[in-house]
């Protein structure tokens, strides 16, 4: 079987108004994604999901659509799809980073694997470790005390448990935030906060220990990407558990912040770390060293969001049960773009046993939003 080409499709879904996100990377209320679709000499299609968001990963959707276009394409047409090492290793001699277009790619052979085994994707990465209902935590916005108390309330009468608030701002605001959705939820509901990056460690210090009455289960990301010291610093000056998010793009990055002691979590995703095989590696990495990983989100449609599902699935060091993650994504935006959409009841995203990664692209809705002037 060999790939015979890649298209692109660059598409602009609004978030709902409830769901739209804020937090110290800005506002985000809309997202302009890429999809891909390849094809195969079999005639077997595959598709992939580029979440590409500049305040992120630096990728916007008219760049993941050209390097696809003008330098991915050329390089894995006439690859075999099961080869994915062989297509990660083309694509990372021809470009650095653009973490979420390669791995839009990936995941479409992934894709293409599994439907003509006839298998899901969580088979061909070796099993299912637990069952295909996963359950999430609701990443909360910065939002203001009183939207957030009304927020956090209806949370939990959807039935989440875990809530995690997003902090990185103005301090004293952050922790009355996060000391309103304490007393929303209640004193036995794990409470998380994530910073994004926003906050220096001597901030992330005072803040975390300010709130220890709050007993924060999880402390994601509290200090800048590349900062191996200060995270580390951190996690060695407060209590709750500290994860990596925003600064863990790929193995050289978690091997770093092992080596530095920076982390108890890593949140892993198949977008953010250029696919789901690069993902399963530094989940493996991190299993040896004796450090947990969950699952993580850039608000994924359900092509993304199906990807991350088969990882956590198959993956034994995805610890979900311990540190739950985020896989909400296509709830947030307004418009569904698969003809079967996965199963999301309250905090339950619920993979099927299709094959490949088991959505199938409405591709009617694809074209009535793509993006404008692409």
């Amino acid at each position: 079987m060999r790939i015979t080409h890649i298209e692109t499709f660059p598409v602009r879904i609004p978030l709902k108004p409830e769901r739209r996100m804020i937090s110290a990377l800005g506002q985000h209320t809309v997202s302009d994604y890429v999809l891909v679709r390849i094809g195969t000499d079999a005639g077997v299609d595959g598709v992939g999901e580029a979440t590409v968001m500049p305040r992120w990963s630096g990728e916007t959707v008219w760049g993941a659509k050209a390097v696809i276009d003008h330098v991915l394409a050329p390089l894995v047409v006439g690859c075999d799809p099961h080869e994915v090492a062989e297509i990660d290793r083309r694509m990372d001699k021809a470009c650095a980073h653009n973490w979420f277009a390669k791995s839009a790619v990936e995941m479409a052979c992934w894709d293409i694997q599994g439907r003509a085994a006839g298998k899901p994707v969580y088979e061909l990465l070796g099993g299912a470790a637990r069952p295909l209902a996963i359950t999430c935590r609701f990443s909360m916005g910065a939002y203001e005390p009183e939207r957030a108390q009304r927020r956090a309330r209806e949370l939990v009468a959807e039935g989440f448990e875990t809530i995690k608030v997003k902090v990185g701002g103005e301090p004293e605001r952050d922790i009355e935030r996060v000391r309103i959705v304490r007393e929303a939820i209640g004193p036995e509901r794990p409470i998380v906060i994530d910073a994004n990056c926003g906050w220096d460690a001597d901030t992330a210090i005072r803040c975390v220990n300010a709130l220890e009455d709050c007993r924060i289960a999880l402390v994601e990301q509290p200090t800048p990407d590349g900062d191996y010291a200060a995270i580390a610093r951190v996690r060695r000056e407060v209590r709750p558990p500290v994860m990596a998010d925003d600064m863990c793009f790929n193995l050289i990055h978690a091997r770093e912040l092992i080596r530095n002691e920076g982390c108890d979590v890593i949140s892993l995703y198949p977008g953010k770390n250029g696919g789901i095989r690069k993902s399963l590696e530094i989940a493996e990495f991190a299993a040896a060293h004796g450090v947990a990983c969950s699952i993580g989100s850039n608000l994924e449609w359900d092509v993304g969001t199906a990807a991350m599902g088969h990882l956590v699935v198959a993956c034994p060091n995805m610890q979900i049960e311990k540190y739950p993650g985020d896989m909400l994504g296509p709830e947030y935006h307004e418009v569904r773009i698969a003809r079967n959409p996965l199963e999301i009841k309250g905090p339950v995203v619920t993979l099927t046993n299709r094959p490949g990664l088991g959505i199938d692209v409405d591709w009617d809705a694809v074209k009535a939003h793509r993006c404008p002037g692409i």
